[in-house]
């Protein structure tokens, strides 16, 4: 599925110094094949010591209107965008997220079109469908994408992905390759998910299984240098084969597993936030009651990339990183 106007010779990596940042940049800058530059750009400074050969390391705020200057300094042909607030941390909150996600993207956008940047790679999220009770058994790339208000992450991965239809259809010359990963997982991955397996006991809803779709972090990373090696566009659910629920993987980490009541669960949460002791209200409840569950159908047959994990093989293989820490 090579493109006319592949090969790509200069990347644009924003977000390099997340969690699939940091992998992507190493993982180009060992095998960069038609690719002569790549741009890791963050917000935080990279340190010397810690920066690798061939890769041009770029403080940079997405939301910094200059940044169409450092593309034009590199001659970029292709963005990968990264950077978002995942994991907002205790001093964040809906303004500065939003100027992160949505805003920033904005900026990203503009100045591709004013650099006339071939295409822009976008980690988007399952999120944007929405944590719904009348969502389908699988998700499919045609269903609609309803990601939720009250979930910040959710929701700004809706509006930016709102925002790049319309790009589409105003700025054809920008081609655009969206993936939207399931719960991304590898050796060291923490975030609010993990945080939920650290615990003494599972905790879930009742009436509720909660099914994980789940894509490796290394298939992510595969993914799109597929994407920027092969190129191809459109838009791909990026997820294993197969769920696990959360019952069955409180089994697999060997501890127990309650289920409570929606009201106890909201109860809790409502107290928590309010003595400081979670960022997490009420609100986040359909995060565990609604799990959106995508179908990698497309991924396989039209993109023509195949997750070398399965679900269940991700979360095996974090559960034996685990034990090797331990």
């Amino acid at each position: 599925m090579t493109e006319p106007n592949t090969p790509y010779r200069s990347v644009f990596i924003t977000g390099a110094g997340g969690y699939i940042g940091r992998q992507l940049t190493e993982a180009l800058a060992a095998d960069p094949r038609e690719a002569t530059t790549i741009v890791a750009a963050d917000l935080r400074p990279v340190p010397p010591e810690q920066q690798l050969p061939g890769v041009h390391y770029l403080a940079a705020d997405i939301c910094d209107p200059g940044l169409a200057d450092a593309m034009k300094k590199f001659a970029v042909d292709l963005v990968v965008h990264l950077a978002a607030v995942v994991t907002p941390g205790k001093q964040s909150d809906r303004t500065l997220e939003y100027k992160v996600d949505v805003e920033g993207t904005e900026n990203i956008l503009k100045a591709g079109v004013a650099c006339r940047v071939k295409k822009i790679i976008y980690t988007s999220s399952g999120a944007a469908y929405g944590y719904h009770a009348d969502n389908p058994e699988w998700l499919d790339e045609t269903d609609p994408i309803r990601g939720n208000d009250e979930f910040a992450y959710s929701h700004h991965k809706r509006l930016v992905e709102e925002m790049l239809a319309r790009y589409r259809k105003d700025h054809p010359d920008l081609k655009q390759l969206i993936f939207r990963p399931g719960f991304i997982l590898g050796a060291s991955t923490k975030n609010q998910i993990t945080n939920l397996f650290d615990q003494p006991r599972i905790t879930g809803i009742k009436g509720a299984d909660s099914p994980f779709v789940i894509i490796w972090d290394q298939d992510v990373v595969g993914a799109i240098l597929k994407g920027i090696h092969e190129g191809g566009d459109g838009i791909y659910n990026l997820a294993g084969d197969g769920i696990l629920t959360l019952p069955e993987m409180a089994r697999m980490l060997g501890k127990p597993y309650r289920a409570l009541p929606v009201w106890l669960v909201a109860a809790g949460l409502w107290v928590g936030k309010r003595l400081g002791l979670t960022q997490y209200g009420p609100e986040q409840i359909g995060f565990l009651r609604y799990r959106p569950v995508l179908s990698n159908r497309r991924l396989k047959e039209e993109f023509g990339y195949i997750p070398k994990k399965t679900t269940r093989e991700v979360f095996e293989y974090y559960l034996e990183q685990r034990r090797h820490v331990s």
